[in-house]
C-alpha cells in the first residue's frame, strides 16, 4: 500500500480513468487506494468534468509549502465520502448527468437539506454556471424546490421528504400526456391498420402505467421511515 500522498503519475492515472468513464471505486482499485481518497481528490480539484492532473498536483504542492496539508479524514468523513461517491454513480447510472447528480446528492447529504447556490458551488468546487444548470434541471423535475430568502435576496435550494413524491407525479403526468397523444394518433390512423393498432395499444399501456403511478404516489406519500 503506498503512502497517503498522491504522485503526479497517480493524478494522471486518475484523469485517464475519469476520461474513460470509470467509477471512483474502479480508479481506486487501480491505484491501490481507498475510494474516499479518489473522491476527495477529484472533488477538491474541479470535479469529474473539470479535473486537471497538473493543476491538482500544483495545488497540492502549494498546500505542502504553506504547511497546511488537507486534514486526513476520520472514519465518519470517509464513510460520508464513500456514500456520496456511490450515490452519485448510482444516480448517473439511472440517467442523470453527472453534475446534476452531484448537486442532488450534495443536497441530500447536507445537514438540513437546504443550500444556496454559493454553498453548492463552494462545496462541490464547481462554477456558479454549473450549479445554475443543475438546479434548473432538478427543479423542473420536482427533485428539489427553490425558496427565496427576501432579507438576503438569494435563492435557497431545498430537498425534503416530499421530493420523491413530486418527482414521481411530474414523471407520471408527462407519461400520461404522451399516452394521450399516442392513443389519439392510433385512432387517427385507424385501429384497422397495423400502425394504428400498435400506437393505440402502446398509448393504452402508458396510460394505465401512469395512472397507477399517480394513485400509488398518493397512497404512499406519507409512508413513515
Amino acid at each position: 500500500m503506498p503512502d497517503g500522498r498522491l504522485t503526479r503519475q497517480d493524478r494522471q492515472r486518475i484523469a485517464a480513468g475519469l476520461a474513460e468513464g470509470r467509477s471512483y471505486a474502479e480508479i481506486a482499485r487501480r491505484l491501490d487506494r481507498p475510494t474516499s481518497t479518489i473522491s476527495r481528490e477529484v472533488g477538491r480539484n474541479g470535479g469529474p468534468s473539470d479535473y486537471r492532473p497538473e493543476r491538482a498536483h500544483q495545488a497540492a504542492a502549494r498546500r505542502a509549502r504553506r504547511g497546511t496539508p488537507a486534514r486526513s479524514p476520520g472514519p465518519q468523513d470517509r464513510t460520508v465520502l464513500e456514500v456520496e461517491a456511490g450515490a452519485v454513480e448510482l444516480a448517473v447510472g439511472m440517467g442523470l448527468p453527472k453534475m446534476v447528480a452531484r448537486v442532488l446528492i450534495g443536497l441530500w447529504l447536507s445537514e438540513d437539506g437546504r443550500l444556496t447556490a454559493a454553498e453548492l458551488s463552494r462545496g462541490l468546487n464547481v462554477s456558479p454556471a454549473s450549479i445554475s444548470m443543475a438546479v434548473g434541471y432538478l427543479t423542473q423535475q420536482g427533485l428539489i424546490r427553490r425558496e427565496r430568502d427576501p432579507q438576503r435576496r438569494r435563492d435557497i435550494y431545498v430537498v425534503d421528504d416530499d421530493a420523491w413524491y413530486h418527482s414521481t407525479v411530474i414523471s407520471a403526468q408527462q407519461t400520461l400526456a404522451a399516452a394521450e397523444i399516442t392513443k389519439a394518433a392510433g385512432q387517427t390512423l385507424g385501429l384497422d391498420t397495423p400502425v394504428g393498432r400498435r400506437l393505440a395499444r402502446g398509448g393504452a399501456f402508458l396510460e394505465r402505467i401512469s395512472l397507477d403511478a399517480l394513485a400509488s404516489a398518493e397512497r404512499w406519500r406519507d409512508l413513515p421511515p
